[in-house]
């Protein structure tokens, strides 16, 4: 076993990234405070062609040299908005056909695993503040919430863990497609 070179990963040009068909899938990050986990989402987006992020509140925009710390220059070729309401931005989502998903424990939340993502669906992923989690006013915009199961002592991941996590659950079927 060897490590592959960057040649041999055979990684898309910037230029191919752009005009690539993307997942129907958008996130949606509603007040993250961290530039780090926002760096990490662009990064996330990056490796499963997410089609748009949306940075919502008090969510960073780059250009930034914290954010590019961690996207290492994903903020230059995943396509990006900034919205400062979600709850507005969600509902204009779900007329435009996206299913609301929020990723948080919530009383009506579904475990990710038993979640049965679909191919042909457009989705909006929904991740909250490190803190707060998602803002009650987005919290129910969302169609559906979903559950990162947890088996030791601590009660949440890290944001963008949980976003990683939770986009190739959503995505893994539409990978095949695309490749």
């Amino acid at each position: 076993m060897k490590k592959l070179s960057l040649q041999e990963l055979n990684r898309k040009s910037i230029e191919a990234f752009r005009t690539a068909r993307k997942l129907p899938l958008v996130l949606v990050l509603d007040n993250i405070r961290s530039m780090h986990n926002i760096g990490a989402a662009f990064r996330i987006a990056d490796a499963f062609l997410v089609e748009k992020i949306y940075l919502c509140g008090i969510t960073a925009q780059p250009p930034h040299r914290e954010i590019h710390k961690t996207a290492l220059g994903a903020e230059e070729t995943v396509a990006w908005e900034y919205a400062s309401d979600s709850s507005i931005l969600l509902q204009h989502l779900k007329k435009n056909g996206y299913l609301i998903v929020g990723l948080e424990q919530t009383d009506k939340s579904l475990l990710l695993y038993d979640y049965p993502a679909t191919e042909d669906q457009k989705y909006a992923l929904v991740v909250g503040n490190e803190v707060f989690g998602i803002n009650e006013e987005a919290l129910a915009a969302c169609d559906i919430a979903l559950e990162i199961p947890q088996y030791g002592t601590k009660h949440s991941l890290n944001v963008a863990v949980s976003m990683g996590i939770a986009v190739w659950e959503i995505a893994k079927r539409q990978l095949k497609r695309l490749s």
